[in-house]
Protein backbone atom coordinates (compact mmCIF):
# COMPACT_ATOMS: atom_id res chain seq x y z
CA UNK A 1 0.00 0.00 0.00
CA UNK A 2 1.44 3.08 -0.89
CA UNK A 3 0.30 7.01 -0.05
CA UNK A 4 1.38 9.52 -2.48
CA UNK A 5 2.09 13.43 -1.95
CA UNK A 6 3.28 16.00 -4.04
CA UNK A 7 4.81 19.15 -3.50
CA UNK A 8 5.65 21.85 -5.66
CA UNK A 9 8.15 24.61 -3.93
CA UNK A 10 8.45 27.95 -3.80
CA UNK A 11 11.95 28.89 -2.86
CA UNK A 12 11.41 32.95 -2.31
CA UNK A 13 9.58 31.97 1.09
CA UNK A 14 10.86 30.47 3.97
CA UNK A 15 9.33 27.73 6.10
CA UNK A 16 9.61 28.41 9.64
CA UNK A 17 12.65 25.92 10.99
CA UNK A 18 15.08 26.41 13.75
CA UNK A 19 17.30 23.19 13.99
CA UNK A 20 18.97 23.41 17.05
CA UNK A 21 19.88 19.55 16.95
CA UNK A 22 22.88 19.50 17.97
CA UNK A 23 23.20 22.13 21.24
CA UNK A 24 23.12 19.35 24.12
CA UNK A 25 22.70 15.59 24.83
CA UNK A 26 22.16 13.30 27.92
CA UNK A 27 24.14 10.89 29.83
CA UNK A 28 23.46 8.39 32.25
CA UNK A 29 25.34 9.13 35.81
CA UNK A 30 28.75 11.27 35.41
CA UNK A 31 30.79 8.66 36.98
CA UNK A 32 29.30 5.94 34.12
CA UNK A 33 32.40 8.43 32.01
CA UNK A 34 35.10 6.32 33.41
CA UNK A 35 34.50 3.10 31.66
CA UNK A 36 36.45 2.84 28.20
CA UNK A 37 32.75 1.26 26.35
CA UNK A 38 31.14 4.71 27.36
CA UNK A 39 34.32 6.46 26.08
CA UNK A 40 34.24 4.71 22.91
CA UNK A 41 30.28 5.74 22.48
CA UNK A 42 31.00 9.27 22.80
CA UNK A 43 33.42 9.20 20.55
CA UNK A 44 31.60 8.02 18.14
CA UNK A 45 29.28 10.63 17.74
CA UNK A 46 31.01 12.99 18.30
CA UNK A 47 32.79 11.76 15.35
CA UNK A 48 29.73 11.30 13.28
CA UNK A 49 27.03 13.83 14.95
CA UNK A 50 28.98 16.17 17.29
CA UNK A 51 27.05 18.09 20.04
CA UNK A 52 28.12 21.24 21.79
CA UNK A 53 26.85 20.13 25.56
CA UNK A 54 26.53 16.93 27.83
CA UNK A 55 24.30 16.64 30.60
CA UNK A 56 23.89 13.77 33.00
CA UNK A 57 22.89 12.76 36.88
CA UNK A 58 24.96 12.15 39.41
CA UNK A 59 27.52 14.81 39.44
CA UNK A 60 27.71 14.79 43.33
CA UNK A 61 27.09 11.32 44.37
CA UNK A 62 28.87 9.56 46.37
CA UNK A 63 30.63 7.07 43.47
CA UNK A 64 32.25 10.74 42.24
CA UNK A 65 33.41 10.79 45.79
CA UNK A 66 33.24 14.98 45.98
CA UNK A 67 32.13 15.57 49.27
CA UNK A 68 34.10 14.32 52.21
CA UNK A 69 33.69 14.75 56.14
CA UNK A 70 36.52 13.85 58.52
CA UNK A 71 36.92 14.33 62.45
CA UNK A 72 39.55 17.09 63.23
CA UNK A 73 41.91 16.58 65.95
CA UNK A 74 39.74 18.76 68.05
CA UNK A 75 36.59 16.40 67.79
CA UNK A 76 34.97 18.87 65.26
CA UNK A 77 33.55 17.86 61.72
CA UNK A 78 35.75 18.86 58.85
CA UNK A 79 34.45 19.06 55.32
CA UNK A 80 36.77 18.40 52.50
CA UNK A 81 36.46 17.61 48.56
CA UNK A 82 38.00 15.00 46.14
CA UNK A 83 38.09 16.05 42.83
CA UNK A 84 40.28 13.57 41.26
CA UNK A 85 37.32 11.63 39.57
CA UNK A 86 35.00 14.85 38.04
CA UNK A 87 39.07 15.62 36.70
CA UNK A 88 38.89 12.65 34.79
CA UNK A 89 35.21 12.92 33.74
CA UNK A 90 35.85 16.44 32.31
CA UNK A 91 38.63 16.35 30.51
CA UNK A 92 37.25 13.39 28.75
CA UNK A 93 34.38 15.96 27.57
CA UNK A 94 36.88 18.50 26.95
CA UNK A 95 38.44 16.69 24.75
CA UNK A 96 35.85 15.71 22.64
CA UNK A 97 34.79 19.27 22.21
CA UNK A 98 32.04 19.00 24.71
CA UNK A 99 30.95 21.53 27.34
CA UNK A 100 28.96 20.30 30.16
CA UNK A 101 25.34 21.65 31.15
CA UNK A 102 26.05 20.50 34.55
CA UNK A 103 23.23 19.55 36.32
CA UNK A 104 23.64 20.08 39.95
CA UNK A 105 22.64 16.97 42.28
CA UNK A 106 21.45 14.44 43.85
CA UNK A 107 22.49 15.05 47.16
CA UNK A 108 26.18 13.21 49.29
CA UNK A 109 24.83 10.82 51.34
CA UNK A 110 26.69 12.17 54.38
CA UNK A 111 25.30 16.28 53.48
CA UNK A 112 21.29 14.53 53.07
CA UNK A 113 18.71 14.95 55.58
CA UNK A 114 17.11 11.30 54.84
CA UNK A 115 17.62 8.23 53.06
CA UNK A 116 15.43 7.84 49.87
CA UNK A 117 17.28 6.86 47.41
CA UNK A 118 16.55 6.26 43.47
CA UNK A 119 17.85 4.09 40.89
CA UNK A 120 20.25 0.94 40.88
CA UNK A 121 23.23 3.02 42.33
CA UNK A 122 20.86 4.56 44.70
CA UNK A 123 21.38 8.40 44.18
CA UNK A 124 20.10 10.25 47.15
CA UNK A 125 16.96 12.50 46.71
CA UNK A 126 16.50 14.19 50.16
CA UNK A 127 17.60 17.88 50.71
CA UNK A 128 20.29 18.85 52.34
CA UNK A 129 20.07 19.07 55.86
CA UNK A 130 23.13 22.03 55.95
CA UNK A 131 22.08 24.25 53.38
CA UNK A 132 25.15 26.44 53.90
CA UNK A 133 27.15 22.71 53.66
CA UNK A 134 25.63 22.60 49.70
CA UNK A 135 26.23 25.97 48.57
CA UNK A 136 29.76 25.33 49.96
CA UNK A 137 29.86 22.36 47.73
CA UNK A 138 28.60 24.03 44.94
CA UNK A 139 31.20 26.87 45.21
CA UNK A 140 33.98 24.24 45.53
CA UNK A 141 33.22 22.71 42.88
CA UNK A 142 32.60 25.73 40.53
CA UNK A 143 35.63 27.26 41.35
CA UNK A 144 38.04 24.17 41.17
CA UNK A 145 36.03 23.76 37.42
CA UNK A 146 37.16 27.43 36.84
CA UNK A 147 40.72 27.39 38.13
CA UNK A 148 41.59 23.89 35.85
CA UNK A 149 39.57 25.02 32.54
CA UNK A 150 39.71 28.86 32.55
CA UNK A 151 37.10 31.06 34.03
CA UNK A 152 36.05 32.45 30.84
CA UNK A 153 35.44 28.54 29.60
CA UNK A 154 33.22 27.69 32.65
CA UNK A 155 30.70 30.48 33.02
CA UNK A 156 29.90 29.44 29.33
CA UNK A 157 28.78 25.99 31.16
CA UNK A 158 24.80 26.15 32.03
CA UNK A 159 23.51 25.32 35.31
CA UNK A 160 20.49 23.77 36.30
CA UNK A 161 19.58 22.86 40.00
CA UNK A 162 18.54 19.22 40.06
CA UNK A 163 16.40 17.00 38.19
CA UNK A 164 12.76 16.59 37.75
CA UNK A 165 11.70 17.46 41.69
CA UNK A 166 7.76 17.21 40.32
CA UNK A 167 8.23 13.67 40.81
CA UNK A 168 8.40 12.39 44.50
CA UNK A 169 11.37 9.29 43.78
CA UNK A 170 13.55 12.50 42.27
CA UNK A 171 12.90 14.56 45.09
CA UNK A 172 11.40 13.45 48.46
CA UNK A 173 7.70 14.11 48.83
CA UNK A 174 7.72 16.06 45.61
CA UNK A 175 7.81 18.98 48.04
CA UNK A 176 7.89 22.24 45.73
CA UNK A 177 8.61 24.73 48.70
CA UNK A 178 11.64 22.91 49.92
CA UNK A 179 12.52 22.57 46.15
CA UNK A 180 12.14 26.53 46.06
CA UNK A 181 14.18 26.88 48.32
CA UNK A 182 17.35 24.77 47.02
CA UNK A 183 16.32 26.77 44.08
CA UNK A 184 17.11 30.37 45.36
CA UNK A 185 19.82 29.22 47.76
CA UNK A 186 21.79 27.04 44.81
CA UNK A 187 21.04 30.40 42.40
CA UNK A 188 22.28 32.92 44.72
CA UNK A 189 25.23 31.12 46.00
CA UNK A 190 26.61 30.44 41.94
CA UNK A 191 26.34 34.35 40.78
CA UNK A 192 28.24 35.24 43.87
CA UNK A 193 30.69 33.43 42.86
CA UNK A 194 30.31 34.85 38.96
CA UNK A 195 27.40 36.60 37.93
CA UNK A 196 28.31 35.66 34.45
CA UNK A 197 27.11 31.93 35.23
CA UNK A 198 23.70 30.87 33.44
CA UNK A 199 21.42 29.17 36.14
CA UNK A 200 17.72 27.71 35.71
CA UNK A 201 15.38 25.22 36.22
CA UNK A 202 13.00 23.66 37.27
CA UNK A 203 13.33 20.67 35.09
CA UNK A 204 10.31 19.25 35.66
CA UNK A 205 9.19 16.37 33.69
CA UNK A 206 5.35 15.26 33.28
CA UNK A 207 3.50 15.35 36.10
CA UNK A 208 1.24 18.98 37.16
CA UNK A 209 3.91 20.27 34.54
CA UNK A 210 2.19 23.71 34.03
CA UNK A 211 1.04 24.55 37.51
CA UNK A 212 5.47 23.61 38.95
CA UNK A 213 6.10 26.50 35.97
CA UNK A 214 3.46 28.94 36.98
CA UNK A 215 4.43 28.62 40.65
CA UNK A 216 8.04 28.87 39.86
CA UNK A 217 8.09 31.46 37.76
CA UNK A 218 5.78 33.19 40.57
CA UNK A 219 8.36 32.24 42.85
CA UNK A 220 10.83 33.54 41.06
CA UNK A 221 8.93 36.95 40.85
CA UNK A 222 8.44 37.45 44.13
CA UNK A 223 12.06 36.47 45.40
CA UNK A 224 13.11 38.96 42.78
CA UNK A 225 15.49 36.12 40.58
CA UNK A 226 16.68 37.15 37.68
CA UNK A 227 16.15 33.66 36.28
CA UNK A 228 18.56 33.29 33.09
CA UNK A 229 16.58 30.24 31.49
CA UNK A 230 14.04 27.69 31.92
CA UNK A 231 14.11 23.88 31.82
CA UNK A 232 12.06 20.77 31.45
CA UNK A 233 11.43 17.48 29.68
CA UNK A 234 9.51 16.19 27.09
CA UNK A 235 8.69 12.10 26.42
CA UNK A 236 6.15 10.70 23.89
CA UNK A 237 4.82 7.16 24.84
CA UNK A 238 1.87 6.12 27.25
CA UNK A 239 2.88 4.06 29.91
CA UNK A 240 4.36 1.11 29.57
CA UNK A 241 3.56 -2.48 29.94
CA UNK A 242 5.53 -5.02 32.07
CA UNK A 243 7.22 -8.19 30.69
CA UNK A 244 10.13 -9.40 31.79
CA UNK A 245 13.18 -7.25 31.87
CA UNK A 246 11.21 -4.80 29.68
CA UNK A 247 8.53 -1.87 29.33
CA UNK A 248 6.72 -2.34 25.98
CA UNK A 249 5.25 1.95 25.38
CA UNK A 250 2.94 3.31 22.77
CA UNK A 251 3.75 6.00 21.16
CA UNK A 252 1.56 8.89 21.97
CA UNK A 253 0.16 11.67 20.19
CA UNK A 254 2.71 14.09 19.07
CA UNK A 255 0.60 16.80 18.47
CA UNK A 256 -0.56 16.72 22.29
CA UNK A 257 3.10 16.80 23.14
CA UNK A 258 3.62 19.90 20.61
CA UNK A 259 0.61 21.61 22.71
CA UNK A 260 2.11 20.56 26.17
CA UNK A 261 5.27 22.33 24.89
CA UNK A 262 3.71 25.52 23.62
CA UNK A 263 1.95 25.74 26.96
CA UNK A 264 5.21 25.85 28.84
CA UNK A 265 5.96 28.56 25.87
CA UNK A 266 2.53 30.74 26.76
CA UNK A 267 3.47 30.33 30.73
CA UNK A 268 6.48 31.77 30.49
CA UNK A 269 5.50 34.59 28.20
CA UNK A 270 2.65 35.42 30.01
CA UNK A 271 5.23 36.74 33.03
CA UNK A 272 6.07 40.63 31.92
CA UNK A 273 9.68 39.87 33.58
CA UNK A 274 10.54 36.45 31.83
CA UNK A 275 8.68 36.79 28.92
CA UNK A 276 10.84 35.67 25.70
CA UNK A 277 13.25 34.18 28.26
CA UNK A 278 14.82 30.81 26.69
CA UNK A 279 13.16 27.09 27.33
CA UNK A 280 15.50 24.67 27.20
CA UNK A 281 14.50 20.85 27.11
CA UNK A 282 17.21 19.06 29.44
CA UNK A 283 15.55 15.56 28.08
CA UNK A 284 14.05 14.41 25.80
CA UNK A 285 13.10 10.76 23.96
CA UNK A 286 10.18 8.72 23.26
CA UNK A 287 9.36 6.58 26.11
CA UNK A 288 10.90 7.73 29.50
CA UNK A 289 11.97 4.21 30.52
CA UNK A 290 16.07 2.55 30.27
CA UNK A 291 14.16 -0.64 29.17
CA UNK A 292 11.54 0.01 26.34
CA UNK A 293 12.27 -2.09 22.60
CA UNK A 294 11.08 1.38 21.18
CA UNK A 295 14.39 2.64 21.22
CA UNK A 296 16.12 0.53 19.36
CA UNK A 297 13.73 0.81 16.53
CA UNK A 298 13.42 2.19 12.76
CA UNK A 299 9.87 3.55 14.30
CA UNK A 300 11.94 5.24 17.30
CA UNK A 301 14.17 6.93 14.55
CA UNK A 302 10.79 8.38 12.05
CA UNK A 303 8.97 9.63 14.89
CA UNK A 304 12.27 11.45 15.97
CA UNK A 305 12.42 12.39 12.68
CA UNK A 306 9.17 14.34 13.00
CA UNK A 307 9.97 15.88 16.49
CA UNK A 308 12.91 17.30 15.26
CA UNK A 309 11.74 19.35 12.87
CA UNK A 310 9.49 21.33 15.25
CA UNK A 311 10.97 20.84 18.89
CA UNK A 312 12.97 23.68 18.16
CA UNK A 313 10.04 26.00 17.49
CA UNK A 314 9.53 27.35 21.21
CA UNK A 315 12.18 25.89 22.69
CA UNK A 316 15.97 26.97 22.56
CA UNK A 317 17.84 22.98 22.71
CA UNK A 318 16.36 19.89 23.37
CA UNK A 319 18.86 17.01 24.78
CA UNK A 320 17.69 13.41 23.61
CA UNK A 321 18.43 11.00 26.15
CA UNK A 322 20.96 9.80 25.79
CA UNK A 323 23.94 9.61 23.46
CA UNK A 324 24.50 5.52 24.67
CA UNK A 325 23.27 2.84 26.12
CA UNK A 326 25.91 2.30 29.06
CA UNK A 327 23.46 3.33 31.54
CA UNK A 328 22.50 1.73 34.69
CA UNK A 329 19.37 3.46 36.39
CA UNK A 330 17.55 0.22 36.64
CA UNK A 331 20.53 -2.28 36.63
CA UNK A 332 23.22 -3.53 33.98
CA UNK A 333 21.53 -4.11 31.10
CA UNK A 334 21.71 -8.43 29.84
CA UNK A 335 21.96 -7.83 26.31
CA UNK A 336 23.09 -5.48 23.57
CA UNK A 337 19.58 -4.33 22.45
CA UNK A 338 17.46 -4.22 25.40
CA UNK A 339 15.48 -0.66 24.69
CA UNK A 340 18.10 1.34 25.88
CA UNK A 341 17.78 5.08 25.71
CA UNK A 342 21.26 5.78 23.47
CA UNK A 343 21.98 6.79 20.23
CA UNK A 344 24.07 3.96 20.26
CA UNK A 345 23.77 0.14 21.12
CA UNK A 346 26.81 -1.42 23.56
CA UNK A 347 29.76 -2.61 20.98
CA UNK A 348 29.64 0.86 19.48
CA UNK A 349 26.55 -0.37 17.16
CA UNK A 350 24.86 2.78 16.21
CA UNK A 351 20.86 2.39 15.93
CA UNK A 352 18.69 3.87 13.23
CA UNK A 353 17.52 7.22 15.43
CA UNK A 354 21.82 7.89 15.72
CA UNK A 355 21.35 8.30 11.99
CA UNK A 356 18.46 10.86 12.25
CA UNK A 357 20.59 12.95 14.19
CA UNK A 358 23.07 12.97 11.63
CA UNK A 359 20.86 13.66 9.12
CA UNK A 360 19.81 16.81 10.97
CA UNK A 361 22.95 18.00 12.32
CA UNK A 362 24.21 18.02 8.36
CA UNK A 363 21.79 20.34 7.09
CA UNK A 364 22.58 23.48 5.64
CA UNK A 365 20.93 26.38 4.18
CA UNK A 366 17.54 28.51 4.16
CA UNK A 367 14.71 26.36 4.77
CA UNK A 368 12.20 26.68 1.95
CA UNK A 369 9.17 23.92 3.11
CA UNK A 370 8.20 22.53 5.98
CA UNK A 371 5.80 19.38 5.94
CA UNK A 372 4.62 16.84 8.32
CA UNK A 373 6.95 14.38 6.57
CA UNK A 374 9.36 16.42 4.53
CA UNK A 375 11.49 19.03 5.11
CA UNK A 376 13.90 20.99 1.89
CA UNK A 377 16.58 23.52 2.46
CA UNK A 378 17.87 25.73 -0.26
CA UNK A 379 22.13 25.72 -0.04
CA UNK A 380 24.22 28.65 -0.92
CA UNK A 381 25.75 27.14 -3.81
CA UNK A 382 22.13 26.41 -5.49
CA UNK A 383 21.46 23.41 -4.49
CA UNK A 384 18.81 21.94 -2.01
CA UNK A 385 19.35 19.61 1.31
CA UNK A 386 16.46 17.66 3.16
CA UNK A 387 15.08 14.94 4.91
CA UNK A 388 11.63 12.74 4.35
CA UNK A 389 10.23 10.75 7.55
CA UNK A 390 7.52 8.22 7.09
CA UNK A 391 6.26 7.99 10.75
CA UNK A 392 3.10 6.17 12.41
CA UNK A 393 2.22 5.42 16.37
CA UNK A 394 1.35 1.69 14.46
CA UNK A 395 2.18 -0.16 12.01
CA UNK A 396 0.07 1.05 8.93
CA UNK A 397 1.41 -0.74 6.02
CA UNK A 398 1.53 2.04 4.06
CA UNK A 399 4.99 3.34 2.07
CA UNK A 400 4.90 7.07 0.84
CA UNK A 401 5.84 8.21 -2.48
CA UNK A 402 6.85 12.18 -2.53
CA UNK A 403 6.69 13.81 -5.70
CA UNK A 404 8.45 17.45 -5.46
CA UNK A 405 9.17 19.91 -7.68
CA UNK A 406 11.93 22.52 -7.28
CA UNK A 407 13.55 25.99 -9.69
CA UNK A 408 16.92 24.62 -10.42
CA UNK A 409 19.44 27.01 -12.17
CA UNK A 410 18.98 26.96 -16.23
CA UNK A 411 18.76 23.43 -17.84
CA UNK A 412 21.47 21.89 -15.60
CA UNK A 413 22.30 18.69 -14.36
CA UNK A 414 22.13 18.01 -11.16
CA UNK A 415 23.49 15.02 -8.69
CA UNK A 416 20.88 13.22 -6.24
CA UNK A 417 22.38 11.47 -3.47
CA UNK A 418 20.57 9.99 -1.20
CA UNK A 419 21.22 8.37 2.23
CA UNK A 420 18.18 5.61 3.45
CA UNK A 421 17.63 4.43 7.00
CA UNK A 422 14.81 2.03 7.51
CA UNK A 423 13.93 -2.05 8.21
CA UNK A 424 15.00 -2.98 5.32
CA UNK A 425 18.37 -1.07 4.48
CA UNK A 426 19.79 0.30 8.15
CA UNK A 427 18.15 -1.92 10.93
CA UNK A 428 20.53 -3.90 13.33
CA UNK A 429 17.85 -4.46 15.54
CA UNK A 430 16.89 -7.09 13.24
CA UNK A 431 19.77 -8.31 12.26
CA UNK A 432 20.70 -8.93 16.01
CA UNK A 433 17.23 -11.08 16.11
CA UNK A 434 18.24 -13.32 12.97
CA UNK A 435 21.80 -13.86 14.85
CA UNK A 436 19.81 -15.73 17.46
CA UNK A 437 19.73 -12.51 19.79
CA UNK A 438 23.29 -13.25 21.46
CA UNK A 439 23.80 -11.66 24.86
CA UNK A 440 27.15 -11.31 24.78
CA UNK A 441 28.45 -10.59 20.95
CA UNK A 442 31.78 -11.59 19.72
CA UNK A 443 34.08 -9.49 17.81
CA UNK A 444 33.15 -10.53 14.55
CA UNK A 445 29.07 -10.20 15.78
CA UNK A 446 29.81 -6.74 16.64
CA UNK A 447 31.52 -6.05 13.03
CA UNK A 448 28.76 -7.31 11.18
CA UNK A 449 26.27 -5.45 13.25
CA UNK A 450 27.71 -2.34 13.07
CA UNK A 451 28.12 -2.77 9.12
CA UNK A 452 24.47 -3.84 9.13
CA UNK A 453 23.86 -0.65 10.94
CA UNK A 454 25.44 2.01 8.15
CA UNK A 455 22.57 3.49 5.95
CA UNK A 456 22.25 2.65 2.19
CA UNK A 457 24.07 5.15 0.03
CA UNK A 458 22.90 6.00 -3.48
CA UNK A 459 23.09 8.28 -6.49
CA UNK A 460 21.58 9.49 -9.56
CA UNK A 461 21.26 12.40 -12.14
CA UNK A 462 18.87 14.17 -12.62
CA UNK A 463 18.26 16.87 -15.34
CA UNK A 464 16.59 19.98 -15.05
CA UNK A 465 13.41 20.84 -17.47
CA UNK A 466 11.98 24.32 -17.94
CA UNK A 467 13.58 25.42 -15.07
CA UNK A 468 12.05 22.89 -12.92
CA UNK A 469 13.60 19.62 -11.10
CA UNK A 470 11.16 16.87 -10.58
CA UNK A 471 12.36 14.34 -8.12
CA UNK A 472 10.87 11.35 -6.48
CA UNK A 473 11.30 10.39 -3.04
CA UNK A 474 10.13 6.68 -1.78
CA UNK A 475 10.01 6.71 1.72
CA UNK A 476 9.24 2.78 3.41
CA UNK A 477 7.23 2.53 6.50
CA UNK A 478 9.20 3.80 9.62
CA UNK A 479 12.19 4.97 6.75
CA UNK A 480 13.91 8.32 6.85
CA UNK A 481 15.91 9.52 3.81
CA UNK A 482 18.12 11.69 4.16
CA UNK A 483 18.91 13.53 0.10
CA UNK A 484 21.40 16.56 -1.37
CA UNK A 485 20.89 17.67 -5.02
CA UNK A 486 23.95 19.59 -6.37
CA UNK A 487 24.54 21.08 -9.56
CA UNK A 488 27.48 18.51 -11.48
CA UNK A 489 29.83 20.39 -13.48
CA UNK A 490 32.14 18.31 -14.99
CA UNK A 491 36.20 18.00 -14.77
CA UNK A 492 37.11 15.01 -16.15
CA UNK A 493 40.16 13.71 -17.04
CA UNK A 494 41.60 13.78 -20.68
CA UNK A 495 40.55 10.29 -22.28
CA UNK A 496 38.35 8.86 -19.47
CA UNK A 497 35.22 7.93 -21.01
CA UNK A 498 32.64 6.33 -18.11
CA UNK A 499 30.63 4.97 -20.82
CA UNK A 500 33.02 3.11 -22.33
CA UNK A 501 34.44 1.78 -18.86
CA UNK A 502 30.68 0.54 -18.35
CA UNK A 503 30.46 -1.30 -21.30
CA UNK A 504 27.80 1.08 -22.89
Amino acid sequence: MKEYREYDIDVTRTADFHNHVDFCVGTGRMGLALQREYQDQLRLVQEEIGFCHIRGHGLFSDDMAIYQEYEGEDGEKRVEYNFTYLDLVMDSYVRLGLRPFLELGFMPDKLASGEQTIFYWRGNTTAPKDYGAWCGLVGATLSHLMERYGQEEVVRWPIEVWNEPNLPGFWKDADMEEYFRLFKETFRAVKALDPRFRVGGPAICGVQDELWIREFLNFCEREDIPLDFVTRHHYTTEIPQREGHYGYASLSDAEAGFRNLQSTRDIVDSFERYAGLEIHITEFNTSYIPNCPLHDTNQNAAYIAQQLSRLGDVNESYSYWTFGDIFEEQGVPFTPFHGGFGLVANGCIPKPTFWTFKFYKDLEGRCVHRSQELLILRTEKGGYQGIAWNAHRTRTGRDLELSVSLPACGEEEYVMITRTVDEQTCNPLRLWHDLGEPSSLSEEEKKLLRDGARPFVSSGRLEAKGGKLRLALAVREFGVVSFELRPVRFKGDRGYDYKRVMGE
